[in-house]
């Protein structure tokens, strides 16, 4: 009993504490359910809280935007009724101007009809004046052929004719002035320089006559050269592109060809086989290649030489070589590289005296006959080829004029040029420096006296001193002593444009009259 009565007072407890426990737990439940509840009521009462600051937070800035934007407006309405009203004023001011300047124009218009119409009046008097000048002056010209005998035209003649004897004893008086002038101030100092010049360039040789004949060591050679039905002379032709002349001169072969540098070639291969004996075409072959080597470093050699021996630097390789094959290049028997050498020595000299850039002339005078190393080859005279030659070598602009104008092909115009063309004329005309045939001497007199003769009042004329003057017979009645020096300038200047010779030709004009008269 007592054991059944103390679990049945335990099982109360425990059904007691079990009770308790549900109704804690309900409690607990409804507890957290009123609070969030709450919690819930005051998120709520805080989000509309949020909600109504906003809405009164954006109604604030709309409401100051909107402030804004009319304050904007406002200001920019006055900006614009400020800028309205300067434009205008402007155009107020603009209209004001036109309007002045039409008046303006109206009142210049007026003014110049009213000169129009003036100008024109005076226009038709003036025209009304000159027709009455005209006629007085046809009354007047008409009185004055009545008193003089003479037409207008005889009138007119005779006035030209005196004018031009006044003009021409003025030109000749004038002339004769200034050529006395210049001769005292300009003749002692030019032949002070040239004579220095001449002097001081000593030349080692004077002329060279360009060998063409082979000699050989009996006349059989003639045979063994020709070979068996000529195939080593056509070898030696083919291989060199000489001619190779045999003929009855003993002992020598003549070789012919328009190339220096071939004949050159031809003539040392030919002396090489002859020195060697043995002469086939495989022979000829390797003495003509072997002699075009041996004449190219000579020409190189010579070429450099003749830059070494002037001083002249910086020239192209090019412009070296054709120097040097001007060794082999004569002009009237003389030597072309040897006549340049001088002539740059003479340029330089006188470019010294005259305080000249000394260099430039040596350059100058040195390749003043460029061409003639070529012209055989190349179509053109010696100078318009040296031109070329010089331009496409990059020489300056004054080399290229000096060697234009060295045989007057152009004026000179520049002091280099004109040294050249001295320096040039020096070195052909010394004695024995250059030769030419009779054929040619002849020709050049007569063509000289021919030229002499080709102007009026010439009764006759003679070249003397070999061609270096021409004396001129003049006719004393149609020719007077004012004429004289205006016909020596035209001749001398005929002659320097259609002759061509070395030095210069003195032209001397003689006038003579006589009177005869008897006693009785």
């Amino acid at each position: 009993m007592p054991l059944e009565l103390n679990i049945l007072h335990i099982i109360g407890i425990a059904v007691a504490f079990i009770a308790v426990l549900i109704v804690g737990v309900l409690l607990g439940v409804i507890y957290r359910k009123k609070v969030a509840e709450r919690e819930i009521l005051s998120a709520e009462d805080e989000a509309k809280r949020i909600i109504n600051e906003s809405i009164k937070s954006a109604e604030a800035k709309k409401r100051e935007a909107i402030v804004e934007a009319r304050e904007e407006i406002i200001k920019a309405r006055s900006e614009y009724e400020k800028e309205e009203k300067e434009w205008r004023s402007e155009l107020q001011r603009q209209e004001k101007r036109l309007l002045q300047k039409e008046e303006n124009i109206d009142r210049k218009t007026d003014s110049l009809e009213k000169k129009t119409e003036n100008l024109n009046k005076k226009l038709a008097h003036a025209e009304a004046e000159q027709e009455k000048i005209k006629k007085l002056k046809e009354s007047q010209l008409q009185m004055l052929e009545r008193i003089s005998g003479l037409s207008t035209e005889e009138a007119k003649e005779y006035l030209i004719s005196n004018v031009e004897k006044q003009v021409t004893h003025e030109i000749a008086v004038k002339i004769r002035e200034i050529e006395a002038r210049l001769k005292d101030e300009a003749d002692a100092k030019a032949r002070e320089i040239i004579a220095t010049a001449i002097q001081r360039c000593a030349a080692d040789h004077s002329s060279e006559v360009t060998v063409s004949v082979v000699p050989l060591p009996n006349d059989e050679m003639k045979g063994r050269i020709i070979g068996r039905e000529g195939r080593n002379i056509r070898s030696i032709e083919t291989l060199t592109g000489c001619d190779l002349i045999i003929d009855d001169t003993p002992e020598a072969i003549t070789v012919s060809s328009f190339d220096p540098v071939r004949r050159e070639v031809a003539k040392v291969a030919l002396e090489n086989l002859i020195q060697d004996g043995r002469i086939h075409p495989a022979r000829i072959e390797e003495m003509v290649i072997k002699a075009k080597k041996e004449v190219n470093s000579i020409i190189k050699a010579e070429g450099e030489r003749a830059a070494f021996d002037t001083n002249i630097h910086g020239l192209n390789q090019e412009i070296v070589n054709l120097l040097g094959r001007m060794r082999y290049r004569t002009s009237y028997g003389q030597n072309v590289l040897n006549h340049s050498i001088e002539v740059a020595h003479i340029a330089g000299l006188m470019a010294a005296e005259l305080g000249v850039d000394v260099t430039m002339a040596k350059r100058a005078g040195l390749l003043h006959d460029i061409g003639k190393a070529i012209d055989h080859e190349v179509e053109g005279s010696h100078v318009s080829i040296g031109v070329d030659i010089a331009r496409k070598y990059k020489e300056p602009k004054e080399i290229l004029h000096a060697i234009e104008a060295h045989h007057g092909d152009v004026e000179p115009q520049t002091v280099i040029a004109c040294l050249v063309q001295a320096a040039d004329a020096i070195s052909a005309s010394r004695p024995g420096a250059r030769r030419e045939n009779i054929e040619s001497y002849v020709r050049r007199l007569e063509k000289l006296e021919s030229v002499s003769m080709s102007f009026p009042g010439i009764s006759s004329c003679y070249a003397i001193q070999a061609g270096r003057e021409i004396r001129i017979m003049v006719k004393p009645g149609e020719v007077n002593e004012d004429e004289m020096t205006i016909l020596a300038r035209d001749i001398a200047k005929k002659i320097e444009d259609e002759l061509t010779y070395p030095g210069q030709i003195k032209v001397h004009l003689l006038r003579e009259t006589k009177a005869v008269e008897y006693a009785k």
